[in-house]
């Protein structure tokens, strides 16, 4: 039977965002803030997927070899380094997030049977990488608060009752709504980006967290009149206003996961731009990626 095992390592790092072919205008214009002298740092937080049979003593692998593999290849190098520097990959490829995990992927993968890179750069940005070429996926979350009421506008106070339970109740109630928008894309040879960044989080504050926050959902948002806010039909909303716009900056919406509650969350996977899926999780891990 194969199994998929998980051991987590973590560095610390600085590197910058800065291409020598550019004026300092045009790198500031380009990179933001990131592209300061002589750069900012990150306390990096990684995770690496392994696959494989189990054996007669019930492990895939063993984890402490694995350790010591992952720590001669990547942590003891990248810890406290300046990662523009450290290896030759980033000179020629800036280390963002996303190149990070994938370079990582290539110093690993002739030692370990890998099936993902997942690299946080900060508990709000973090990439995966599967092994795919130049394709990476990159992830941003954020948050919005907003009350809602689950009632069919079609049903009686007594039958939306009983199937949404203290849900339907009239003066509704709300919730602290935790954001996470999911991206694909090619991993640009010389930025290193699938996707600006700046410009992916103005999308995801334009269209969704300025007009959904501290709203009533069910009163201050045009679609929630004859949709009940479930949610996975939030979330499905969600996914319908940013695909285009996503697309407009050079990727694609992969996902969508909304979680509202410790207890509850739902994806929308978004590849499939003809239909979604919906699944809804309770007392699940909340892990990125696909």
């Amino acid at each position: 039977m194969q199994c998929i095992v998980n051991r987590r390592a973590q560095f610390s790092a600085s590197h910058r965002y800065w291409l020598p072919e550019l004026s300092e205008a045009e790198n500031t214009q380009q990179f933001g803030a990131c592209s300061r002298f002589p750069g900012h740092g990150h306390n990096y937080v990684l995770f690496i997927s392994l696959i494989g049979e189990l054996d007669e003593y019930g492990m895939v692998l063993n984890l402490s070899d694995v350790k010591q593999v992952i720590k001669r290849e990547v942590t003891s190098q990248l810890d406290f380094s300046y990662l523009n520097d450290v290896w030759p990959d980033f000179q020629e490829t800036l280390p963002t997030t996303e190149n990070i995990a994938r370079v990582i992927w290539q110093r690993l993968a002739p030692h370990l049977p890998l099936v993902r890179v997942q690299l946080f750069e900060h508990p709000e940005l973090w990439a995966d990488y599967m092994g795919n070429s130049m394709e990476a996926y990159l992830t941003v979350s954020t948050h919005f608060s907003a009350a809602h009421r689950l009632a069919h506008p079609n049903l009686s106070n007594e039958e939306n009752a009983e199937i949404y339970g203290k849900c339907a109740r009239t003066h509704g109630h709300g919730h602290n709504y935790h954001l996470e928008v999911t991206v694909k894309g090619e991993i640009d040879q010389r930025t290193g980006m699938i996707v600006d960044l700046g410009a992916l989080n103005q999308v995801i504050e334009d269209y969704v967290v300025e007009p959904f926050d501290h709203t009533f959902l069910n009163k201050d948002i045009p679609y929630f009149g004859e949709v009940v806010p479930t949610a996975e039909n939030i979330a499905l909303y969600i996914s319908n206003l940013l695909r285009s716009p996503v697309q407009k900056l050079g990727a694609k919406l992969h996902k969508v996961k909304l979680i509202e509650s410790p207890n509850n969350s739902c994806e929308i996977y978004c590849t499939d731009a003809e239909s979604n899926s919906v699944s809804a999780n309770a007392n699940q891990p909340m892990l990125a990626g696909v």
